[in-house]
């Protein structure tokens, strides 16, 4: 009856873990709207990678964990802070100037898409299959409905929400590059994902810190929601996350935690309309709706239930005495765990 207990109490625990994760990197965008009221963009990124690494490293040191040693570790860490933490988190936080937090959060779910656009070029020796191409042209047609050209066509203007939406993409193009850049040089290191992120976002903190001087300045505006959105932010978002993240990995495994990816957009539009009353076009459910189908489509999640239903195609005999042939490693888009989309 104790192991019986036991397991019940482990598997709550990885339930709120789930809904924790789902609940900070959703709100990540609420959080950044929030910050920007007495913030600079710049000035944003700074607090929330400081408070980050303070979290990450607290972490590390309580659990013991061994830092990297190895300098090519470092010098791809190096590569993968700028590209995972420094330059994503500016995008965002200047598009989220001009466009909804809510918005934001959709665009943020595009990042499988974006990975797979980037596959052919960072991965050569691997094809996208037919499903993923078709996930790749259903993902765009979602974001086009989220871009709204009839509207730039209608005002004949460029006005400030369409160069934030690209800065969204640019953000999650970034993502989705360094899913590509890890899986090419950072796998099999033998780390765990909370001793890289530490490394990343430390690496990060300093770089912000670095440039600090020419694009930090600018007078700030304390206020107790800034400092508080600020602050779980960096803490939750950037820091704790990671912890919740690796329980469910661990307990549920990459297919079902990727389902964050689908969860946080409604987190940060319930939020951004609830918190900040953000009003919420048409095009917003739509576009992240048409998004996820494209990213299930890209899975085979479609192509997976016709067979479950149908069984095997006519005239194809099945060898069911060994498992599916390996012609090839899988990409990325075929690791969930892999392009999910950080805020």
């Amino acid at each position: 009856m104790a192991q019986v207990g036991n397991s019940g109490t482990a598997a709550r625990g990885t339930v709120f873990a789930f809904v924790a994760l789902a609940a900070v990197w959703g709100g990540s965008f609420l959080f950044m709207k929030v910050g920007l009221e007495g913030l600079s963009p710049a000035q944003v990124v700074l607090g929330r990678l400081t408070l980050g690494t303070v979290a990450l490293v607290t972490i590390m040191l309580t659990t013991r964990r061994r830092w990297p040693r190895e300098l090519r570790i470092w010098a791809h860490m190096l590569v993968v802070a700028v590209t995972f933490a420094v330059l994503p988190y500016s995008l965002f936080s200047w598009a989220e100037q001009y466009v909804p937090s809510g918005l934001a959060s959709i665009y943020n779910a595009t990042t499988p898409i974006m990975t797979l656009l980037l596959t052919p070029l960072l991965l050569s020796s691997e094809r996208l299959r037919g499903r993923q191409i078709l996930g790749i042209v259903i993902g765009l047609a979602g974001v086009a409905v989220l871009a709204e050209p009839w509207q730039l066509l209608a005002s004949h203007a460029l006005t400030g929400s369409l160069p934030a939406q690209l800065a969204c993409l640019g953000a999650t193009a970034s993502y989705g590059f360094t899913a590509l850049y890890m899986r090419r040089f950072l796998s099999g290191t033998g780390y765990d994902g909370i001793t890289l992120s530490t490394v990343e976002i430390t690496l990060g903190a300093a770089i912000a810190w670095l440039i600090a001087p020419l694009d930090a300045r600018g007078i700030i505006h304390l206020s107790v929601p800034v400092v508080l959105a600020v602050s779980a932010l960096g803490v939750l978002g950037t820091g704790f996350a990671y912890i919740w993240y690796n329980r469910v990995l661990r307990d549920w495994g990459p297919a079902r935690v990727s389902t964050v990816t689908y969860l946080s957009p409604v987190v940060g539009v319930v939020l951004g309309l609830l918190l900040l009353g953000e009003p919420v076009q048409w095009s917003e459910p739509l576009g992240g709706v048409v998004i996820i189908l494209g990213i299930l489509a890209s899975l085979g999640v479609f192509t997976a239930r016709r067979r479950s239903h149908g069984g095997a195609a006519p005239g194809r005999v099945t060898n069911t005495s060994r498992g599916p042939r390996a012609e090839r490693a899988p990409i990325a888009a075929d690791r969930p765990e892999e392009t999910r989309g950080r805020p």
